[in-house]
């Protein structure tokens, strides 16, 4: 088979196969609803709900989101609060938190208009280089590249690349081809393109290669070698944390509740209290040590509650959850003290909906509504 690609950040403006590849997309493109109808703000809302996340996933986020928040102007004026609860079950609060950040500096320094170039997108919080190439290319039609792991995965297949894309070096030489393959016209497409064919074809365990569009230019598929593209590294197993929360209950029922800071992990959500276990540390120690740093306040533990395992991107966590008894505030105060928290509040139980919590955190509720329900 005869192969006709040019070399890795040769300076050709257009792959030889963008035309088959934008055709084929034309012709096969999932039906989205933020390709209904393509306005900036709704591509970049649906790029950044994309990121580490399956599209069917997204989607039922993607059009509640839009009906509270339907235009940039009015996630501007959004609580973040608000925008949490929104993004509830998505997961990385993060993009949120940033895309409420992003959206308040597009219309106080913008005018309100996302911005065209790349350069300008790049200077927004949450918009890497993907998400400012998808936006840019996809919105505007201006000719930039955009990099995700499907793409990844075509580029590497295409290339027969036997390089470690775990390595920044490899990163940056597959950033200059996908910039060196732009083509002329349609960039928005052909990003679209690369990133379904990844998405529907080019698939990580089982390639659909007999229905590749590109097949004709691929050398991976020729050498017999697409199953081991990309190559990367293998990773380290994730470190486990046990963690102890406390369900806190005062004279009236209440359950004490504590808002996390919004700089650090699932920033700006609300959590029963608590924290990781030391080393020779029991998880009732574990519990009062927490919540007398954390809020100033001392418990009395009881029986533990509820179990929950949680995975999340760099470690994983059991949280123990367990009914406590509110002793009071630690000398000299008189309530609790918001010192490794930004917030704290008294909630009965029907209430907590009204907060936005992590996914561990929805698994204790859960079991807190399971039990009711069950003595009803």
């Amino acid at each position: 088979m005869s192969i006709d690609m040019p070399s890795p950040c040769s300076e050709s403006r257009s792959a030889p196969f963008a035309t088959d590849l934008i055709n084929w997309y034309k012709a096969n493109r999932a039906d989205l609803p933020w390709r209904r109808e393509p306005s900036p703000y709704r591509i970049w809302l649906a790029e950044i709900m994309l990121q580490q996340t399956q599209v069917e996933a997204v989607i039922p986020y993607y059009e509640r989101f839009l009906r509270a928040c339907p235009s940039l102007e009015a996630l501007a004026a959004a609580s973040l609060d608000d925008v949490l609860k929104l993004w509830e079950g998505l997961g990385y609060y993060s993009r949120a938190r940033n895309l409420h950040r992003a959206a308040r500096i597009v219309v106080a320094e913008h005018n309100s208009k996302l911005p065209e170039a790349v350069d300008a997108l790049l200077k927004l919080p949450g918009i890497g280089p993907y998400t400012a190439g998808a936006i840019s290319s996809i919105a505007y039609d201006r000719p930039a590249p955009v990099l995700d792991g499907n793409v990844i995965r075509v580029f590497t297949r295409l290339l027969d690349m036997p390089d470690d894309i775990s390595r920044s070096a490899t990163r940056n030489k597959l950033w200059r081809i996908a910039a060196d393959w732009l083509p002329a016209r349609e960039t928005g497409h052909y990003n679209q393109a690369l990133m379904e064919l990844g998405q529907k074809i080019c698939k990580p365990k089982k390639p659909l290669c007999r229905e590749c569009p590109l097949q004709s230019h691929c050398r991976a598929f020729a050498a017999g070698t697409q199953l081991s593209r990309p190559r990367r590294s293998r990773r380290a197993p994730r470190p486990h944390f046990d963690v102890a929360a406390g369900l806190i209950r005062d004279e009236h029922e209440r359950l004490l509740i504590a808002q996390r800071p919004l700089n650090g992990l699932l920033g700006g959500l609300w959590e029963f209290p608590g924290g990781k276990r030391e080393p020779d540390e029991t998880l009732p120690a574990c519990l009062q040590r927490e919540l007398r740093e954390e809020l100033a306040i001392e418990v009395a533990v009881g029986e533990c509650f509820a179990v929950v395992e949680h995975g999340f991107t760099h470690f994983r966590i059991t949280l123990h959850a367990f009914n406590c008894r509110y002793l009071g505030a630690l000398p000299p105060y008189s309530e609790p003290q918001a010192i490794a928290a930004i917030n704290w509040a008294w909630a009965r139980e029907d209430e907590l909906g009204a907060y936005s919590f992590g996914k561990a955190d929805r698994l204790v509720i859960a079991e807190m509504r399971r039990r009711r329900e069950t003595l009803l």
